[in-house]
């Protein structure tokens, strides 16, 4: 994943996403967004699922940027993940061949819980960015 801190214009750091579901599932995060190491932004993950679900978790989440076109796409706000876009779990040499996806690339990292899902569903960001 260094490579990826290394190589971004920017990125978003998410150190806590709670998750829960049970039939209907939800999980929310506040990160911030860093341009050229500094915060310009506060940024709110909400997530809505629908399908065989039960349990949860709580994760981490780390989104990079490839370039200024992904990034200002994003800042313009209610960006939206959908269900085809997909995160790649960073575990030991589980990231080594992840790479950027319409410009993003997409991280998590297991901080705890249970979860058993077999859902459909995607992800929004709102952002408020710092004066």
């Amino acid at each position: 994943m260094q490579r990826f801190f290394d190589s971004s214009v920017a990125h978003v750091v998410i150190p806590t996403v709670g998750k829960a579901g049970f039939g209907i599932g939800g999980a929310r995060g506040k990160g911030l967004l860093i341009e050229n190491g500094q915060p310009t932004a506060v940024v709110t993950l909400t997530q809505l699922t629908i399908g065989f679900q039960w349990g949860g978790q709580a994760y981490s989440e780390y989104l990079f940027f490839q370039d200024d076109v992904a990034l200002q796409d994003f800042k313009r706000g209610n960006y939206e993940l959908g269900a085809q876009a997909s995160a790649v779990a960073v575990t030991a040499g589980a990231s080594a061949d992840a790479d950027y996806s319409g410009g993003i690339a997409i991280f998590t990292r297991a901080k705890g819980g249970l979860m058993y899902e077999a859902t459909v569903g995607g992800q929004k960001f709102d952002l408020e960015i710092a004066d």
